[in-house]
């Protein structure tokens, strides 16, 4: 096959991507440097960034972390810390489902399946996210209300499924996975989150998954 369909069925990088890793020279087989087109077998040695990728026709690999506050989810933290810090290199050609923000915490999945990441990302299959939300201050009855029936933000309406959990701590559930959507809807009804933690993505949970730590998934 295709060098670029190699590496995204291997990555879950697009074949765009793989395209410009090829031509930057980030890409070799067997030890040798690889052109555009060129065509790979099963059996070759692939390396992208110097790291070696598992064939393609091996099972997809998929991993949850506990992202930590402070983390960016991308390759180039532009000064920050990523999640790869937190991973061997091993990991590293894994592409992250979705993200959380560098100020939000939790459940993030990172996959060499890009099937698995359009089913788990895409607004049609409306897989269900849960967050754990504190705020400076209580939401009011008013409040509560208008989140919970919608709350109309730039991009379209926003509506959170809330439940009280303590004075100012609060369970989120929702389907959608718009940019920073839940902390725009509290802010369009003046509030401020003060942390934001995800446990549950779909089928998958955290539970006792520590801070900073990840494990493999079947």
């Amino acid at each position: 096959m295709r060098i670029n369909r190699y590496i995204a069925n291997v990555t879950g990088l697009s074949r765009r991507a793989a395209d410009t890793a090829i031509a930057e020279g980030r890409v070799s087989i067997n030890g040798q440097p690889v052109v555009l087109g060129q065509e790979a077998q099963e059996t070759d040695t692939v390396h992208l960034d110097g790291q070696p990728l598992a064939q393609a026709s091996a099972k997809h690999l998929t991993i949850m972390l506990n992202k930590p506050v402070g983390y960016v989810c991308s390759r180039n933290g532009q000064g920050s810390q990523t999640v790869y810090d937190l991973l061997p290199p091993k990991y590293h050609n894994l592409k992250p489902v979705g993200r959380l923000d560098k100020d939000s915490s939790g459940l993030l999945l990172l996959t060499s399946d890009g099937a698995l990441a359009n089913q788990l990302t895409h607004p049609r299959y409306k897989k269900e996210k849960v967050y754990r939300v504190a705020l400076g201050r209580p939401l009011t009855k008013r409040d509560l209300t208008a989140i919970t029936q919608g709350v109309e933000l730039n991009d379209g309406p926003s509506r959170l499924n809330i439940r009280i959990l303590a004075p100012a701590r609060y369970e989120v559930r929702m389907a959608e996975g718009r940019n920073r959507q839940i902390r725009r809807t509290f802010a369009a009804v003046g509030y401020m989150i003060s942390s934001l933690h995800r446990t549950h993505f779909g089928p998958y949970s955290l539970r006792d998954l520590k801070a900073g730590s990840y494990r493999p998934l079947p």
